[in-house]
């Protein structure tokens, strides 16, 4: 009779060291609440296995959380999906319009933007990475640029000129050793117009992942 992979720790599964995501940390979150509320775990034990969930670096941490659970109800998270081939260079422009690259979209190498009395918005949050570096060249003029990126993208704007409007990164500090995936180097003009670089939307359940992490640096 075959063995389940999840509680098997004599079968090598090199997908157990890959890093998971907060969408993997999630979904063992809501997996643990679902069977404390069948009576599978008591209050203690969906208390203490909620934060090591919000702490787990990687899946084999993850699905030791839930290995004692029926099968079906925690499946080890899906192996991430290779990345498709980014393109050498995109153009966007959004003249008296708005543009967005949202969502799962793919980076390509280097970006050439020109914003006309219009708003961009780059959100690199879920975004496919191939390259380890973004060229982005930028003329705004009476416009607006965001760019949303997580702590694994940075974002340098030191060669961009700027002629009336504002400049501003609004990113929060990255946890130690959080590695870098994606160097975006920002360059061109900035007429009359805004450049705003920002974190995501940092729900709850992230916030006290932070918060335990945090309070875990300080005690050691």
């Amino acid at each position: 009779m075959s063995r389940d992979p999840i509680t098997d720790d004599h079968r090598p599964d090199d997908r157990h060291t890959l890093r998971a995501s907060h969408e993997d940390r999630d979904e063992i979150v809501e997996q643990l609440r679902v069977a404390a509320g069948d009576g599978r775990l008591t209050a203690e034990e969906l208390d203490e296995r909620l934060g090591s969930a919000l702490e787990a670096r990687t899946y084999g941490e993850l699905a030791v959380l839930v290995r004692d659970l029926p099968t079906g109800t925690a499946p080890l998270p899906a192996a991430p999906v290779p990345v498709p081939d980014a393109k050498d260079l995109i153009r966007l422009q959004a003249r008296h319009s708005n543009l967005q690259r949202m969502g799962p979209w793919i980076v390509p190498r280097r970006l050439e933007v020109e914003v006309r009395s219009g708003n961009l918005v780059l959100d690199f949050t879920q975004a496919a990475i191939s390259s380890p570096v973004l060229d982005v060249e930028i003329f705004v003029r009476h416009g607006n640029v965001r760019l949303i990126v997580p702590p694994e993208v940075v974002v340098q704007l030191d060669s961009v000129e700027l002629h009336g409007g504002n400049m501003q990164q609004r990113t929060a500090t990255p946890e130690p050793g959080t590695p870098v995936r994606l160097l975006v180097t920002v360059s061109g003009q900035v007429q009359h117009g805004n450049v705003l670089v920002q974190s995501p939307h940092v729900g709850f359940r992230e916030r006290r992942r932070r918060r335990l992490l945090q309070r875990k640096a300080l005690a050691e």
